[in-house]
């Protein structure tokens, strides 16, 4: 007991000390130094290791969920031996109050997000008054980071309502500039645009099929505009990012998740470089990241969250806050990826003959979270494992494609015959006719997965390109056919039975 009392305290110092860090951004720059990296991690590891001891004594359902793991009681928990929790292991064997601290919804300053639903049925997650102050904060300091205080004009085109993402982007970033909150209606957002017109700078938020399809089909002259763009809710290619660059100056994804908080990563001058340096040269993306397609490479301040590898490649995030209403230790969100310092980058780096410097001129130090996406959200085919960035490179490196398709959905199947086959469906825009599609769409996809897929270039010894099925289907109809724009793109087909 008196060990856990002088931890608390000195989580209570530090934690002090944080706060007034936070405070300006001038302060908050010294905590992306790095001779205080190591430091940040070893409090972030502390913090954790509190949550843990908070979630045991208070909260109802974590402690049932500890007692179920079989540890004798009396002997000490090391924090390999801490079960993960998953949505399947621990959200939805418990109830919602059963997951808060103290049994119960706290009564007052509390928000409840909805998932998206986009894996299988919604769930809730309930956050208190004082962890939305902390990430509204950490928001405004990565705003003022990154784009500074020149009075732009936001435009929230998440989704609104209950999701998450939308919401709290409105509620943290409606004192740094003007706000207005659209949800994703191309109508709105281009009207928007056109009534305020290009006396205003523009920082635009959106899903990226959402955005996509906007430039597709705007009508404004959008060359007379400064925009600048934040994207969020799924990965992006760099095809993409090319593509969206015509009109925005700059485009930045941030990685989050409703189970967690938003805005966990944050793209920063150095990760964009190094993704676009590894696009190019697949050799430095296999040295670097294990692949030769490159992962989504974000930054993440250690002192917040505690990321974990396991042996399958899937990551481990706890929540580094105490007074939170539910805790989050060891939550498996089935992202596959991994985490590593920036000093452990420089160094692969200089043995490749590459100097940090040269990709880019401002950097912080904070260390490196890089993500490929959900293991559950991928389809095996042959044994390769194909991801929706897979596709979506292939579909915007294409130079009609990438105007011409709006959606896309993909799943592995057996025919009648027993045969595997890989089925893509693609939604055409309404911009583009048919006539404009390429006829060969079976080789534009068997020879960009290849390229863009080292397994999948390894086991096409395995099939010829009669393996590989394309349907093209009107805006709207077929598997697209009642598609809500509010929540995000569903890429992964179910397969007839």
């Amino acid at each position: 007991m008196l060990d856990r009392l002088m931890l608390r305290g000195v989580i209570w110092f530090l934690g002090g000390i944080r706060l007034l860090l936070s405070l300006d951004r001038r302060a908050y720059l010294v905590f992306t130094l790095g001779p205080v990296q190591s430091l940040l991690a070893a409090i972030g590891r502390l913090r954790a290791r509190e949550v843990f001891l908070k979630a045991r004594q208070h909260c109802p359902a974590y402690r049932d969920f500890l007692t179920a793991a079989g540890k004798p009681r009396g002997v000490p928990w090391r924090w390999s031996q801490v079960p993960v929790t998953s949505k399947d292991s621990y959200v939805k064997p418990y109830s919602i109050e059963a997951r808060c601290y103290g049994g119960a919804i706290p009564a007052r300053g509390v928000v409840i997000d909805e998932s998206s639903g986009s894996s299988g049925v919604p769930n809730n997650w309930v956050r208190s008054a004082r962890e939305r102050r902390e990430v509204k904060r950490i928001l405004q300091l990565n705003y003022d980071l990154i784009y500074g205080d020149r009075g732009s004009m936001l435009l929230n085109c998440f989704a609104l309502g209950p999701w998450a993402t939308g919401m709290n982007v409105s509620m943290s970033l409606v004192d740094v500039g003007i706000l207005k909150s659209i949800g994703p209606d191309a109508k709105k957002l281009e009207t928007t645009l056109a009534t305020f017109g290009p006396r205003y700078r523009y920082l635009i938020f959106g899903y990226p099929p959402f955005i996509k399809s906007f430039v597709d089909g705007v009508m404004l002259n959008l060359s007379r505009y400064e925009l600048d763009l934040v994207v969020g809710g799924e990965g992006i290619s760099e095809n993409l990012r090319a593509y969206l660059s015509r009109h925005f100056k700059s485009v930045i994804s941030s990685y989050g998740a409703s189970d967690l908080e938003i805005n966990i990563g944050v793209e920063t001058s150095l990760t964009i470089a190094l993704r676009q340096a590894c696009a190019k040269e697949p050799d430095l993306s296999t040295a670097l990241f294990g692949r030769e397609t490159p992962p989504m490479i974000f930054q993440y301040n250690a002192v917040d969250y505690l990321i974990e590898t396991q042996a399958d490649g899937t990551l481990l995030f706890t929540v580094c806050r105490h007074d939170s209403a539910a805790p989050k230790v060891r939550y498996d969100l089935k992202d596959v990826g991994g985490v590593m310092t920036y000093a452990t980058l420089e160094r692969a780096l200089r043995q490749r003959g590459i100097a940090i410097a040269n990709l880019a001129a401002r950097r912080s130090r904070f260390p490196i979270l890089f993500v490929y996406g959900r293991a559950d959200l991928t389809v095996p085919f042959f044994g390769a494992k194909i991801y929706p960035t897979d596709l979506e490179a292939v579909i915007h490196g294409h130079p009609v494609l990438s105007k011409a398709v709006r959606s896309f959905q993909f799943t592995s199947l057996e025919n009648a015959a027993g045969d595997r086959r890989l089925v893509i469906e693609l939604e055409r825009s309404e911009l583009v006719a048919r006539s404009e599609i390429p006829a060969d769409l079976r080789a534009v996809f068997f020879d960009g997965l290849a390229g863009c897929n080292q397994d999948f270039r390894e086991v096409t010894r395995m099939f010829n390109r009669e393996a590989i099925e394309i349907h093209v289907h009107d805006s709207g109809m077929g598997p697209f056919a009642g598609a809500d724009v509010r929540v995000k793109s569903r890429y992964i087909g179910t397969p007839p039975v």
